[in-house]
């Protein structure tokens, strides 16, 4: 039998990332039985690289190693290298990733890990040079020097010594750490974390804020961090104290302002390279995009500010125009890298600026001034382009560098004839975009939690915007259940190939907490019971399938799947919100719906992780509000109708309701029979329970603490009770 790992395997996979490595000439390997038998029968170690087609550094690697000769025969001569689709498997990325940021204070991609032939590893890495350089080792060199100390027989026990010293400090660090023993063992558990962890969270934050910039963090890179700013706007709604709320309004300004965002097109990208957000690394994201319209739908109904609706609105119609599957689900990324280079398809210079406009102006149907020199000059202050650039080649990243209201006074012109303008000028650079520039490439990979991250947002943006946006998240949710979900389980991701639709991979906790969130976010902006249901399904399989009683926390990977060195969990934020305290909130969300009891598994969990969450509040962040949901309890708005009258939909728009429980209902007990069949209870649960219409008018029911408003047909007035106003 020929030996599989003798010839590079990548073309025979579907993921875009790794048939990008497909005419490498390492002889990559897929992660799978095949390769890791290989590296057990030959006693050879894994080289583990793993990243995404949208990654910069990933490609640059590529370029600089993996398509070099001598490279590709150190790694086929003396390792099994494999690569990895972290988009595919989070589960490995997230225990190779613990390690290196363990070892090394720092993770990101590519990833880069040597490992023993039974996968534990013994050295870690992000991006290396072919060649050493400014410090940094060599990647040919680091290979031919971990091959030779493999030889060895003193170096290579060395390097399984670290391997088990690294591999045991992943698992401590994965493991929940507040359980004095097993669930009923009699013994007894930790406390849940103490309702001041958001205040300290709060601290955390605050202390780390860029007052100078926006942001968090005085030194480039700047992330989003879209859980800082659910936790900021919701301290400053919850205390009236203006620090809060200013810091996270200079990051909001700072992102939307910045070459974070894309001016001409809508939407974000992944990062910026420096402090004061001009430079980005270009690539897309669904769930930034996804995580951050539902961050500035919030900051605009906390603070009634339009400009944060139309960033919303506009990253919402990014989604939906360049990364719409034609049967309704959303792909996973847009590449950093087109045409000549990272960034080609988002930079201008003055003369682009000037041609754009011109092409414009030639099609008859702009303004008759838009080519003028004036509206050229207009737009480039507007947008910061000058002769010397900010990006490389004296190209730059727009930037919102000038106010309407500066150049109405630079330019003799009312405020009106500038947004006139400027909105004419930033069709024509969109058309000319399109019209000339090649685009960035598109993984076309349909992932199922990404998913429900895009669904939640366009369920936030029916209930804020349009509600005609819904429309949008159902069609989403309808996609990946036809072809992920099979009944009982998820799948990871879907594909379309030449020999159709590819579905692979095992569903992981991020796939059925962030569905599942969707699946109830848009039951609330609906009121479809459909929604509902498979909002419950998810939930109760993530109780099946994920949490260990004995353990007393949920896993990333169901019991059933592949053993890791580790089983992993995800317990902190990174660039997705925890899945673990996703999915701990929606237990505890669903849990007055159901008859199951959802909260006790979610306060199980929250117990386990309570020291962790108490000693690093802001890196626990989305399970620390978790937490805090937990002490405070609910906050049920029933709404007894078929239709939310337009006024309810008005003040639904406009009040700030973090982590309300809009608990739709038919109007009548006939009509909640019908929904109690089709959810296969035997009874109405209290949030439903004789809160019908009253009247025959549509009427609501706010719940906070226990006590429930008077049914009332003005909304406006039951939030007003719950509120003590």
């Amino acid at each position: 039998m020929s030996d599989p790992t003798a010839r590079n395997r990548l073309a025979d996979e579907a993921s875009p990332y790794l048939r990008q490595h497909a005419d490498n000439p390492v002889h990559w390997q897929p992660w799978d039985e095949a390769a890791l038998s290989a590296a057990r029968e030959r006693d050879v170690p894994i080289f583990l690289s793993v990243g995404y087609s949208a990654c910069h550094w990933c490609h640059v690697m590529e370029d600089e190693s993996f398509e070099d000769e001598a490279v590709a025969e150190v790694l086929n001569e003396e390792f099994i290298p494999v690569k990895v689709d972290r988009e595919e498997r989070p589960d490995l990325d997230r225990v190779y990733q613990t390690v290196c940021q363990l070892v090394n204070g720092r993770g990101g991609w590519p990833l880069s890990a040597w490992l023993t032939p039974d996968g534990r590893p013994f050295y870690v890495g992000t991006y290396f040079p072919r060649d050493g350089r400014q410090g940094m080792p060599g990647f040919l060199e680091v290979c031919r020097n971990i091959a030779n100390s493999w030889s060895d027989p003193d170096q290579r026990s060395d390097m399984e010594a670290c391997a088990d010293q690294w591999t045991d400090a992943a698992r401590n660090e994965m493991a929940s750490g507040g359980r004095s023993g097993p669930a009923g063992d009699g013994e007894t558990a930790a406390a849940p974390p103490d309702p001041d962890v958001l205040s300290d969270a709060v601290t955390a934050a605050l202390r780390s804020a860029d007052r100078e910039h926006g942001g968090f963090g005085r030194q480039g890179p700047k992330f989003p961090q879209t859980g800082r700013l659910h936790l900021l706007m919701q301290a400053y709604a919850r205390s009236g104290r203006e620090e809060p709320l200013n810091v996270a309004v200079e990051t909001l300004d700072a992102m939307a302002h910045g070459g974070l965002y894309d001016h001409v097109g809508g939407g974000f990208h992944r990062y910026c390279t420096d402090r004061e957000w001009v430079v980005p690394h270009f690539e897309k994201m669904l769930y930034d995009n996804a995580e951050l319209a539902r961050a500035y739908l919030d900051a605009h109904k906390l603070l009634g500010r339009p400009k944060y609706a139309l960033v919303a609105q506009e990253t919402l119609a990014f989604l939906d125009r360049e990364l719409s599957h034609p049967d309704g689900g959303f792909y996973g990324t847009l590449d950093a890298d087109s045409g000549e280079g990272e960034g080609e398809f988002y930079v201008w210079t003055p003369d682009s600026v000037a041609d754009a406009l011109e092409a414009a102006a030639g099609e008859g149907e702009a303004p008759a001034d838009l080519a003028s020199e004036e509206t050229v000059d207009l737009v480039c202050e507007r947008f910061g382009v000058d002769s010397a650039g900010n990006f490389e080649g004296g190209t730059t990243v727009l930037t919102r560098a000038a106010t309407v209201d500066d150049l109405a006074e630079e330019f003799d012109l009312d405020t009106a004839q500038v947004r006139e303008r400027l909105m004419h000028a930033r069709t024509a650079l969109f058309e000319y975009r399109e019209q000339t520039r090649e685009r960035p490439p598109r993984d076309e990979k349909v992932l199922a939690g990404w998913n429900g991250l895009a669904i939640s947002a366009f369920a936030a943006g029916a209930q804020t915007l349009d509600p005609s946006l819904a429309d949008r998240g159902e069609s989403a949710l309808g996609f990946v259940r036809d072809h992920l979900w099979d009944g009982d389980r998820l799948a990871r991701r879907v594909i379309d190939t030449e020999e159709g639709a590819d579905v692979q991979g095992i569903g992981y906790l991020e796939d059925y907490a962030y569905l599942g969130r969707g699946a109830f976010d848009l039951y609330a902006a609906t009121g479809d019971v459909d929604h509902l249901a498979f909002a419950i399904d998810l939930a109760r399989t993530v109780v099946d399938a994920f949490y260990d009683a004995d353990e007393g926390t949920i896993f990333t990977t169901p019991e059933d799947a592949e053993d890791l060195v580790v089983r992993p969990q995800e317990p902190t934020d990174a660039s997705t919100p925890s899945s673990l305290g996703v999915a701990t909130r929606l237990l505890l969300d669903l849990d007055v719906f159901v008859p199951d009891d959802l909260e006790a598994v979610a306060r199980d969990v929250l117990s386990s992780h309570a020291d962790d969450v108490m000693a690093s509040p802001l890196e626990h962040v989305t399970l620390a509000m978790a937490a805090a949901r937990a002490e405070s309890g609910p906050f049920e708005l029933t709404l007894a109708c078929e239709d939310l009258p337009d006024d309810w939909w008005d003040t639904l728009a406009s009040r700030y309701l973090p982590g309300a429980i809009v608990a739709r209902r038919p109007p009548t007990e006939a009509g909640l029979d019908s929904w109690l069949d089709r959810l296969g209870f035997d009874d109405a649960p209290p949030v439903w329970k004789g809160r019908d219409a009253r009247d025959g008018s549509p009427t609501a029911y706010a719940c906070r603490d226990f006590t429930c408003s008077p049914p009332n047909h003005d909304l406006r007035a039951a939030l007003e009770w719950a509120a003590g106003e």
